[in-house]
């Protein structure tokens, strides 16, 4: 039996001597390469924090002390030794297996779900304060990448530790990357901090010297003001001191003594403690090591060469490639035309304008309010920004979109790839209300596409319009439909008639417009006429259009990829409202409900009553009661 296999809890790693450390080590990342190999996940992250996890669980007691992860995406090495190296964890990240971040509900060791990065300093400083005011004992630890603190999250929260609490441990796990290379002034700064460790070794070796004197104590702790005076001549180092927050580092993020020591002083400190501990992002692998950006979330790989399955001839582009791609042709034609992301430039697909025209491409790091804000600035200035952020990241900034781009109706074009369902990911990372959040704002257009070639042409809509514009659109591949060389722009707010309107009239937003295709062609084998209409536009919504359907049918079905509240069923519901339509409408869509992770989009759509079958099942028993009430209606009418 393996020593992983013997860790049913954290108590289990307090008994084991430093080579058995060493050892439980390397067997961890054996499992989580073998299973993200499987599964697909985090790689590179889980392999960098191994060393860390053994000695946070030897030092604390979970889930009495409470560790809070930032983003979590790096929390399997936490799940495995907090009971759950099973069944589930060979299931990570599909249907009946573990999440792959922090769950709550998953169990009490997970203090606090996360998903988005920037959140757990804030968290951790709320869950100390509750503490203090509570009167209990137990210690907070937050968990930080060196990315997180490119967030503006996370420097408000160090802001206010110092005056909000005297214990709290801060781990600065400083690997260097996000998803790709981080950038930036923070990230120069840590990495002078590793680069001149002479501080650290005479602040080390003065408190080991005055330890042996006596009255050295007093001495050490009436130096601490000194310390963070002098450390600026040697480095400049002392900006988490100038928070009020004691700084401990460089510290070899791998050895497992060094960090164990470091964890048992930071938990005995009277004072706020950031210990900075440089870790290797794929640690054990060397596939990752070579490939850190691509490693971070890793799609199923061959262990032994890292490679990821073959893709079969004819798939269809990526559409995050194809935006990306004629992103590149609009921009390449107008200098003006400025590609921005959020720490995602492979996975929106800017990485192809950033290897093309890297003057016209910015990485502006986790910063998704600084990215629409820096997009606002550029748009007064004659520029026309593309912000290439997540469906589920654009979220973050929705404040900017409203204060400082719509109210502006500054000409900024947003590509919100992930738009739907992010599987695997779960549902922190699903993108299911952007056309809620959008929809209400003054000033704005919202699109879909059915598919890549329609993609295309709203972005020469969007670049065309001056005024903020949104596409969504889904992870993973296009329709396989050939891109027009040349874009052309779509006439704002108007849908295209695919089929004559019938009994019933499917409005189709998005990708869904082959669902509403599948619909009809099976409604026709039961009778039933059905129309096609692809909607293209969520604001402004094509009313004539609507409005003509609704005069000559008898049910408006609508079809979209997003929560029905506040959806694209919500809008034509307003419409048929305001203009006093009788048409029975019936909308499609997702529930109120926080969609759960699993194998795949299939899979969850079965799960919640939303496959091709279920679907058109609902629409057929709703057009037979329809149909049904006429014909009675009729038939009440001819009676004497």
């Amino acid at each position: 039996m393996s020593l992983l296999e013997q860790i049913h809890s954290p108590a289990d790693l307090k008994t084991l001597g430093l080579e058995d450390q060493k050892t439980l080590a390397a067997e961890i990342r054996e499992r989580i390469i073998r299973t993200t190999a499987r599964n697909g996940g985090h790689v590179g992250p889980n392999l960098g924090i191994v060393e860390i996890s053994i000695a946070l669980h030897r030092v604390f007691n979970t889930p009495n002390d409470r560790l809070v992860f930032d983003v979590s995406h790096q929390a399997y090495v936490h799940k495995l030794l907090t009971g759950r190296n099973g069944a589930r964890f060979d299931k990570l990240r599909h249907d009946n297996g573990l999440s792959g971040f922090m769950n709550r509900e998953e169990s009490p060791h997970d203090a606090y779900g996360a998903g988005h990065a920037g959140t757990a300093l804030s968290a951790a400083l709320g869950m100390a304060t509750a503490r203090d005011r509570r009167g209990s004992d137990e210690h907070v630890v937050a968990v930080c990448g060196d990315a997180a603190f490119t967030c503006g999250i996370t420097m408000e929260a160090l802001n206010n530790v110092a005056s909000s609490t005297k214990r709290l441990i801060i781990i600065l796990n400083d690997n260097e990357y996000s998803i790709a290379k981080n950038v930036g002034a923070l990230s120069r700064y840590f990495n002078d901090l590793i680069t001149t460790p002479i501080y650290n070794r005479l602040n080390d070796k003065l408190e080991a010297f005055l330890q042996k004197i006596p009255g050295g104590q007093a001495l050490i702790n009436f130096g601490i003001k000194w310390k963070q005076e002098t450390k600026d001549f040697f480095v400049s180092s002392s900006l988490f001191e100038k928070y009020g927050v004691r700084y401990i580092g460089p510290i070899d993020g791998h050895d497992l003594e060094q960090v164990e020591h470091y964890l048992n002083f930071a938990k005995k400190a009277e004072q706020p403690i950031l210990l900075h501990l440089h870790t290797t992002k794929g640690k054990g692998y060397d596939v990752a090591l070579k490939n850190p950006e691509r490693f971070h979330g890793a799609s199923p790989y061959d262990v032994e060469t890292g490679n990821g399955k073959p893709t079969p001839p004819n798939t269809p582009p990526k559409y995050q490639d194809v935006m990306g791609k004629t992103l590149t042709h609009f921009a390449r034609e107008d200098k003006n035309i400025i590609g921005i992301t959020a720490a995602m430039p492979s996975g929106t697909g800017l990485n192809i304008l950033e290897s093309e025209l890297p003057d016209q491409c910015f990485d502006v790091g986790i910063a998704e309010e600084h990215a629409v804000l820096f997009a606002a600035g550029m748009a007064t200035s004659g520029f026309h920004p593309v912000c290439a952020i997540y469906s589920t990241f654009l979220q973050r900034a929705i404040d900017p979109i409203i204060h400082d781009v719509a109210l502006q109706k500054l000409p900024v074009l947003f590509c919100m790839d992930r738009a739907g369902l992010s599987p695997n990911d779960g549902a922190t990372h699903h993108g299911l209300f952007d056309i809620a959040y959008l929809r209400s704002v003054p000033n704005t257009v919202l699109m879909a596409p059915a598919d890549e070639d329609e993609l295309a042409d709203m972005m020469a809509a969007g670049l065309a319009y001056q005024g903020p514009a949104f596409i969504r659109y889904p992870r993973g591949n296009a329709a396989g439909v050939s891109v027009k060389k040349t874009p052309e722009a779509l006439p704002l707010g108007k849908a295209k008639r695919l089929q004559a309107v019938g009994t019933i009239d499917l409005w189709a937003y998005g990708i869904m417009l082959e669902e509403a295709r599948q619909i009809a062609t099976k409604l026709s084998e039961h009778g039933i006429e059905a129309g096609v209409v692809n909607a293209r536009f969520a604001k402004p919504l094509d009313t004539d259009a609507l409005l003509e359907s609704a005069q000559n049918t008898q049910l408006i079905v609508t079809l979209e990829d997003h929560v029905i509240q506040g959806g694209f069923g919500s809008a034509v519901m307003e419409a048929l409202d305001e203009a006093k339509a009788s048409c029975p409408l019936m909308r499609l869509g997702w529930p109120d409900e926080f969609i759960e992770h699993g194998s795949s989009v299939q899979g969850l759509r079965e799960q919640h009553g939303l496959n091709s079958e279920q679907l058109f099942q609902q629409v057929l028993e709703r057009t037979q009661a329809i149909i049904g009430l006429e014909s009675k209606s009729i038939n009440e009418s001819t009676l004497p």
